[in-house]
């Protein structure tokens, strides 16, 4: 993997990135000389002022497949959902491409040059996508990493790296016990031969090490794995690797002390500055955009149940600070007068016809901009949870306080990466995303975040 900005990007994955942009900006140019060929008439394309196009072009489409979430890790895709998530990739791009063509016309291509384009990339891409699943398929990783350890602790990784997709990129070439440890992975994935670690890696020609030995203290060979980083081996914690692996922080595993040393966790004057600038800028951006659909929204809703069309309600934010969050009314009104708190449930009746529509879609959140606006919240952040949830989760969960040290969001980390979760257990998933988003949070991973919102909101992923 290739570390961008204290995250882990797998290498197939930067070379699908540089192949598909490459893929974009050559079938512009492919696509004039089908349309023009070597007509000497058309300026922008003997002078090479078409460039500039084919980047608008190229970047514009490319943002609609991250979008789509086609570079998340934990996608699990078949081909079909692939060539369905490229193909609405390439809708939207061309949706926008068409938006901007119409306000600065110098930027047009020309009709017959855009359609060749589109035609030539998205069969290209397509392509390249299928033949990469069946590339992972039958390779499985290109990393070969060897577990000291085959505890509990082991069996972790097993079990959360159990499909191909979770291991892209990786390839485990078995488990050595460590001591009295008692084996709690399958025969056939041990590692037996008596002899030093360097002696294993050498042997299986592995890349990396990772300790996940259940109990190191006197148990841990430091002088082996000593030797083994000495002669060019990288010796990686179990933690390090899941967060690596994973986008998430493995909380079974988590210790104060990792806390302390590890890096991230920073939250300086800059950075909180220019993450407020970033949240007012997009704010605006996004209501400038939705404030027609909020208006309809808002309108359906009075049509539906002559109710209020704002909810209000209390949520813990920053440093345990109470805020009042808005949303649009999707439930009836008195749909807590029993003064029970509980989550919404999948077929739950409390919800009302426009309710469960814009919950879908999470248009129900979008008044959670002004909570943005008046610096109660971020755009990007874990989401707030109710004070009730909150006393509950800190006592049964640890670490779970953790969460509170930044500002929460419309959007988050575990809102595109975990479903809709309406239990104890799914808090505690979720809270191992949000603390991977509070210890690696930055602009770029933030926008990254904003725009795969849009594959969650299309595929209905995390609304209830």
């Amino acid at each position: 993997m290739y570390r961008v900005h204290r995250h882990y990007v797998p290498k197939i994955y930067v070379f699908l990135f540089v192949l598909e942009l490459g893929v974009l900006v050559l079938s512009v140019y492919l696509g004039a000389f089908l349309r023009f060929g070597e007509n000497s008439e058309v300026a922008w394309v003997s002078y090479g002022e078409l460039f500039i196009r084919a980047i608008l072009f190229a970047v514009v489409v490319m943002i609609c497949i991250i979008g789509m979430g086609l570079y998340q890790r934990h996608m699990r895709a078949d081909k079909k959902e692939l060539v369905w998530r490229v193909c609405v990739s390439f809708l939207l791009g061309a949706l926008f491409l068409m938006f901007i063509y119409y306000l600065f016309p110098g930027l047009l291509i020309g009709r017959g040059v855009f359609m060749f384009a589109l035609l030539i990339s998205l069969s290209s891409i397509v392509f390249i996508r299928i033949m990469t699943i069946d590339f992972v398929s039958e390779n499985g990783g290109t990393s070969a990493v060897l577990v000291l350890g085959a505890g509990k602790n082991a069996t972790v990784i097993e079990t959360q790296l159990r499909r191909k997709t979770d291991r892209l990129g990786l390839d485990i070439v078995g488990y050595v016990p460590v001591g009295d440890e008692s084996p709690h992975v399958s025969e056939e994935r041990l590692i037996r031969e008596k002899t030093n670690l360097l002696s294993l890696a050498q042997l299986y020609q592995v890349d990396e090490i990772i300790v996940a030995v259940d109990e190191r203290r006197d148990m841990l060979p430091v002088k082996e794995l000593l030797d083994c980083k000495m002669s060019g081996y990288e010796v990686v914690d179990q933690l390090a690797f899941f967060e690596r692996q994973t986008g998430k922080v493995m909380l079974e595993m988590l210790t104060p002390g990792w806390l302390v040393f590890s890096d991230g966790f920073r939250f300086g004057q800059i950075r909180s500055y220019s993450k407020r600038i970033f949240d007012i800028v997009v704010s605006l951006l996004v209501l400038g955009i939705t404030w027609p659909v909020m208006l309809l929204v808002a309108c359906a809703i009075k049509l539906d149940d002559r109710g209020p069309v704002i909810y209000q309600q209390v949520r813990v934010g920053c440093n345990w600070r109470l805020i009042s969050v808005l949303k649009f009314r999707s439930m009836r009104v008195g749909a807590e007068k029993d003064g029970e708190v509980r989550w919404a449930a999948a077929d739950d009746d409390r919800i009302t016809r426009v309710g469960r529509v814009i919950r879908k879609l999470r248009i129900d959140e979008l008044p959670q901009i002004f909570n943005v606006l008046k610096g109660e919240m971020s755009f990007v952040g874990p989401r707030p949870e109710r004070p009730k949830f909150v006393d509950q989760f800190s006592e049964n969960i640890p670490y779970y306080g953790e969460r509170h040290c930044v500002k929460p969001g419309i959007t988050g980390w575990a809102q595109i990466s975990y479903p809709y979760g309406d239990s104890e257990k799914d808090a505690r998933e979720k809270l191992q995303y949000d603390l991977y988003y509070v210890k690696n949070y930055g602009l770029l991973f933030d926008l990254m975040i904003i725009v795969q919102t849009v594959a969650a909101v299309l595929w209905s992923k995390g609304g209830r």
